[in-house]
């Protein structure tokens, strides 16, 4: 798995973990017949998933996702989704390396390209 597949999937956890915590959302799954009890799981999941993620990305996460909510933002006709800017064409993904993350110049977030 790569370092952006990671980052992605540990902003997915930490949705599905906000989602489990909020007792309206808890109330809305259990009344559609889902089961809302894997909370301890999600969170021994996320650990493990964090522990594995390069210390680098795993604070540059933590700390976008504390000023933001959400660190990761995706990358739709070059329009960070998090602030709506239009990257510079400087910010594509580059082919050698399309899998290392990269941070969006004008909010910060972690970008992820669509």
């Amino acid at each position: 798995m790569t370092t952006m597949e990671s980052v992605v999937l540990l902003a997915d956890l930490d949705a599905m973990i906000r989602e489990a915590q909020n007792p309206e959302s808890r109330a809305r799954l259990r009344k559609l017949g889902l089961d809302v009890e894997g909370l301890p799981r999600l969170a021994s999941a996320r650990a493990r998933l964090a522990e594995g993620v390069d210390r680098r990305w795993t604070l540059s996460y933590e700390r976008t996702r504390q000023r933001y909510g959400r660190a990761v933002a995706a990358v739709r006709d070059r329009v960070c989704s998090g602030c709506f800017v239009t990257l510079p064409t400087t910010a594509l993904p580059r082919t050698a390396d399309a899998s290392a993350p990269q941070h969006c110049e004008s909010c910060g977030r972690i970008l992820f390209w669509a």
